[in-house]
């Protein structure tokens, strides 16, 4: 079985490791003793699944979750099951791999319009009027 991503990118189940801890924060008679969080591990540098592009922007989008032999980890101990604590970490891994799948649109630089730079200049004469006849009354009485 595959975690399937797009319609061509799926990542062979043999390509994750999961490991069980103990789940932090404060929890019930249960906490002590049942390891329900997972730590999700996915090796990007590695893996043939992804494509050279896909594994470069996931790279930049994992940040901190990505070590420095490429292993992208995710905590998951938001719920207090291990099944679905599994299925929160394999959808997120989802969602980042999907995320680094979309190619960005590159911008274009643009330059104002002339008439957006007159609009800017009047503008600014405008309220440099307002801020001088606020200032001190000469002239007097």
């Amino acid at each position: 079985m595959a975690l399937h991503i797009t319609p061509d990118i799926a990542i062979d189940e043999d390509e994750l490791s999961e490991r069980f801890v103990r789940s932090p924060g404060p929890g019930g008679q249960n906490v002590n003793k049942v390891a329900t969080a997972v730590q999700l591990s996915f090796d990007v540098r590695n893996s043939p699944s992804l494509p050279a592009a896909v594994r470069a922007r996931l790279e930049r989008l994992a940040g901190s979750r990505l070590d420095t032999a490429g292993v992208l980890t995710i905590h998951a101990h938001r719920h207090r099951t291990r099944e679905r604590n599994r299925a929160d970490a394999r959808e997120r891994l989802a969602e980042l791999i999907a995320k680094a799948s979309h190619v960005p649109k590159p911008r274009r630089p643009t330059k104002p319009s002339r008439a957006a730079k007159a609009r800017r200049v009047d503008e600014k004469k405008q309220r440099a009027g307002i801020k001088r006849m606020r200032g001190a009354v000469r002239g007097g009485d």
